[in-house]
């Protein structure tokens, strides 16, 4: 092969083709390389001719020739905005829909829960603005990520505390308004928390989200939570961040309103007043109170250990469990059965489940689902822990009758007991002490409706449990409004002597029994007056509502709290 045949093949050959660079540079006579890629323009073909006045290295989204250049509103072309400037539509004239722009008053004329929950259930572009913006150190106004994070840390405690989630999704988005970030959307699940805040349709939002970690019942802890979106709400006062992040730790580092000791007296006391109401003796309420204080230290020391909540209430269920059996063995003329089911009222998730089926008919279903399922792995452990001791009570040859009714005490005793109830559940749940006296009234209200009905009027115990709970979360939802704070503490002791012990108790036994049938039965007889607790509290909630002035956001009343209807 000679050097000519080592030559690589002209341009020619090979397809490759000079063209004028872009600009009026050309290729190959200026000393420059002329091979190009394979798309350049074959040659005879002649370049686009650039737009006057425009630099010549463009994009396909350029403007046409003979199209007009609108005209920015400062003056400048509006191809060199960016794709974040203002759109020209936003000059158009304003439309007015026929049936009116809906108005929400955001004046202190209703409590602040009635106001965010209003607006959270209106589309953000029909959402009213800020009246009045609070007063911030900063002369241009709060940092938008300090004002995230502080609403996430109080969206926190009250998620941590069992509120519902609207609720949590009010006071948030009540934090945000006071400040005025006003295009906000909180977004709360079991354990996340997040919010977004956009300033308008054209600029980046801004997100912040948080975990929730861990979780306790203090409600005095919540109500100082609520007092400080109260006042963070309220347009006559002006609070700073640092005055609001200061009151925020105060309220983390307050220690409980009881001792360890009075929690565990409270448990006792509780489990014997419940022994009573189902027809137990002053033997029955030493031997329930017993067995409660004995299943709450073995939990607080499974909680030191470290060990999931469900072993926690599996060990506290043992003790009371294992007293029946042995008063049972032992042939004392007692009625053992009113032990265990006074044991298992000191144990029964009531919170958790109404909080859970709020979430349900309020349409956070993801929440809802964890925390029902929550309620049925504590339940479970409940269950377990019960079932082991029965078991083994069977073996040794005690004698239960899963057949034989509890008794009743005289109704003075009962309304008694029921309050007794009432105010140890209060002190369970750290209540304030200035709320303890109005709950031990309302648990007292709603047993005797109860009793009313049930004993009295012969009307089924679903029934008559759904209307006593039902009256708790009506009297609840009042004075949560008279108070401006939390309904929490008004209706979860409340609904403590309505809670289904005795059918717990009865389905378990059977079940170790062997007696699977009659077991089931009274166990889902136990799930439907424990619905009929959680539908009555909030249908109470929902009645006081409907009858109360609220605001609104349109003519036609109150929106739905659903997001979508299914058609």
């Amino acid at each position: 092969m000679t050097d000519e045949d080592r030559k690589p093949a002209s341009d020619e050959a090979r397809g490759v083709y000079a063209v004028p660079l872009v600009g009026g540079a050309s290729g190959g006579g200026d000393g420059e390389s002329s091979t190009t890629s394979e798309f350049a323009l074959p040659e005879g073909l002649a370049p686009p001719r650039p737009v006057a006045g425009e630099a010549e290295t463009t994009s396909e989204f350029v403007l046409p020739d003979g199209l007009d250049v609108p005209q920015a509103p400062g003056g400048d072309a509006a191809g060199s905005a960016s794709a974040f400037s203002t759109p020209r539509t936003y000059r158009a004239p304003a439309f007015t829909p026929p049936s009116g722009i809906p108005v929400v008053s955001v004046t202190k004329d209703v409590p602040w829960q009635d106001r965010m929950r209003t607006m959270l259930r209106m589309p953000v572009a029909e959402r009213p603005a800020p009246e009045r913006l609070q007063k911030a150190a900063e002369e241009g106004g709060p940092a938008v990520p300090r004002v995230l994070d502080l609403t996430l840390r109080i969206g926190e405690l009250l998620l941590a505390g069992g509120e519902g989630a609207e609720d949590v999704e009010a006071a948030m988005f009540a934090v945000c308004r006071s400040y005025g970030l006003d295009r906000c959307e909180p977004n709360v699940t079991f354990t996340l928390l997040s919010i977004s805040y956009q300033p308008s349709l054209v600029e980046d939002p801004v997100t912040a989200s948080r975990t929730v970690r861990r979780r306790g019942t203090d409600y005095t802890r919540l109500a100082a939570v609520y007092g400080l979106v109260d006042d963070l709400s309220d347009s006559e006062t002006a609070t700073s961040l640092e005055e609001a992040y200061r009151r925020l730790a105060e309220i983390r580092r307050n220690r409980h309103p009881y001792p360890g000791w009075a929690l565990t007296v409270a448990a006792g006391l509780l489990a014997g007043a419940a022994s009573v109401l189902v027809g137990g003796g002053l033997i029955v309420f030493v031997a329930a109170a017993l067995g409660a204080m004995l299943g709450d230290r073995l939990a607080w020391l499974c909680a030191g250990r470290g060990l999931p909540e469900f072993y926690q209430f599996t060990v506290a269920a043992m003790p009371p469990a294992a007293i029946g059996v042995a008063l049972t063995l032992a042939d004392v003329d007692v009625k053992a059965s009113a032990v265990v089911t006074g044991g298992l009222f000191a144990l029964l998730p009531g919170r958790a489940l109404v909080a859970g089926v709020q979430d349900g008919l309020t349409g956070f279903y993801i929440t809802a689902s964890a925390r029902l399922l929550e309620v049925m792995y504590f339940f479970v452990g409940i269950v377990v822990g019960v079932l082991v001791i029965l078991y083994f009570g069977v073996e040794l040859g005690a004698e239960f009758n899963p057949d034989a009714a509890l008794g009743t005490a005289e109704p003075l005793w009962q309304i008694g007991a029921s309050m007794l109830l009432s105010l140890t559940f209060a002190v369970l749940l750290q209540q304030e002490r200035s709320t303890v006296l109005v709950v031990t009234l309302n648990g007292g209200v709603a047993w005797t409706v109860y009793g009313a009905m049930h004993n009295t009027g012969g009307f089924s115990p679903v029934a008559s449990t759904a209307v006593a709970a039902g009256l708790v979360g009506l009297f609840g939802q009042l004075l949560s409004r008279y108070r401006y704070a939390s309904a929490l503490p008004y209706t979860t002791a409340a609904i403590g002597p309505l809670l289904p012990g005795s059918a717990t108790y009865f389905g378990l036994l059977s079940i170790a029994q062997n007696d699977m049938d009659a077991g089931l039965v009274s166990l889902s007889k136990a799930a439907a007056l424990a619905m009929a607790i959680a539908i009555g509290v909030n249908l109470g909630s929902e009645i006081s509502r409907l009858f109360l002035r609220l605001p609104s956001g349109s003519a036609g009343g109150r929106r739905a709290a659903k997001r979508t209807r299914g058609f």
